[in-house]
């Protein structure tokens, strides 16, 4: 039997990080609930077919995996049932970047730790990116109290139909997040997710290339990464895909607050899981991750991490966790990537650092 088992191993995603490990040495089990497409993507590797998540969950209770990679969204609810599937005999990690599955998920914190496995959540570039640079700002110093992050993906599209799983994770990602309504943004407050507005927040970045971009506030999973790897009381999280125009700004409160409405919810859900997207190549050559992080003795720090197309570093990132963890690598306990293993893990994918040595100049 292989030692990784990656959930969803027919998708794009899937895929890509099968490569990753093939790389690696490591021959991937691609479970899914089409049997030809799974038999395409592995080639001569193994696969198991499982129709949904509580199918999935069963497997791995029954042959006992040592390393689980979850692709599969709405991570809102496919997480907590295969966690828990997980832990008598295996590690986790899922590529998760929304706040109510985090929450979730690094909350079985002390059910994994009590069962001596590792999970790990937000294996994928939003939060690796993001959080390796507070990780690598904060080395050497005490507490901040102030942190803010920006995600600037370069994404070449695939093209097809979004899905029902990546539809799920985008009209889902907030209700239950404690802070806020339940479409509503989130920031961090005096340590507290507090409410905030979607789309606030913006300011114009200009990046180590010389272009420049907008990014406005969006409550991912890097929000609570860098609340928790930095100790900060007070922590924005923003991101180049945000609407960011002022009258997009005016309008999200009330397109937002319709979500809560069931029939309404399930309305977008569907027509965005139908939504066709055409191939196109990544806009810039490369993606970033962006910090500053601000100290009660006045010190401020900047930085950015450099990385390629955005899906790639996805795949490298959930790839070299894996192999870690398959390694014995890991620590009891549910963690965001560069928490667990450092800074070293995004460059250990093919990322690096420009660190100015000159004062922040981006507002906070």
């Amino acid at each position: 039997m292989s030692e990784v088992w990656i959930l969803g191993g027919a998708g794009r995603t899937g895929r890509a990080i099968a490569a990753e490990l093939r790389r690696k040495g490591i021959e991937p089990t691609l479970v899914g609930r089409d049997a030809a497409r799974l038999a395409e993507a592995a080639g001569a590797g193994r696969t198991v077919v499982a129709g949904d998540v509580e199918a999935m969950a069963a497997e791995i209770r029954r042959q006992r995996p040592p390393v689980v990679v979850n692709t599969v969204g709405p991570f809102t609810r496919t997480a907590e049932p295969l966690v828990h599937a997980c832990l008598p005999a295996g590690h986790y990690l899922d590529l998760a970047n929304d706040l109510a599955s985090f929450a979730t998920t690094l909350g079985l914190g002390d059910q994994a730790a009590a069962a001596g496995r590792t999970v790990v959540t937000g294996a994928g570039f939003g939060v690796a990116a993001t959080e390796s640079v507070v990780v690598k700002l904060c080395e050497g110093r005490g507490t901040p109290d102030r942190v803010r992050t920006d995600m600037i993906p370069s994404i070449a599209l695939e093209g097809g139909v979004t899905g029902e799983a990546l539809a799920g994770s985008l009209v889902e990602g907030l209700p239950g997040v404690e802070g806020g309504g339940r479409y509503q943004g989130r920031r961090y407050r005096g340590g507290r997710l507090a409410p905030a507005r979607l789309g606030t927040d913006a300011v114009e970045l200009t990046l180590p290339d010389g272009s420049t971009v907008v990014a406005a506030g969006m409550p991912l999973g890097e929000l609570m990464a860098a609340q928790r790897a930095s100790g900060a009381p007070d922590v924005v999280s923003a991101s180049s895909e945000a609407p960011s125009s002022p009258v997009a700004r005016a309008i999200l409160p009330a397109a937002t607050a319709l979500l809560a409405i069931g029939p309404v919810r399930e309305f977008a859900r569907r027509r965005l899981a139908a939504l066709t997207t055409k191939p196109g190549e990544q806009p810039r050559e490369h993606s970033w991750g962006h910090a500053v992080v601000h100290w009660p003795d006045g010190v401020t720090r900047e930085g950015w991490l450099r990385a390629g197309e955005a899906m790639s570093f996805t795949a490298a990132v959930a790839a070299e966790v894996a192999r870690r963890l398959l390694a014995g690598e890991g620590r009891p306990g549910a963690h965001t990537p560069a928490a667990l293993f450092g800074p070293s893990l995004a460059e250990a994918c093919g990322a690096d650092y420009l660190i100015p040595d000159s004062p922040a100049g981006t507002r906070l």
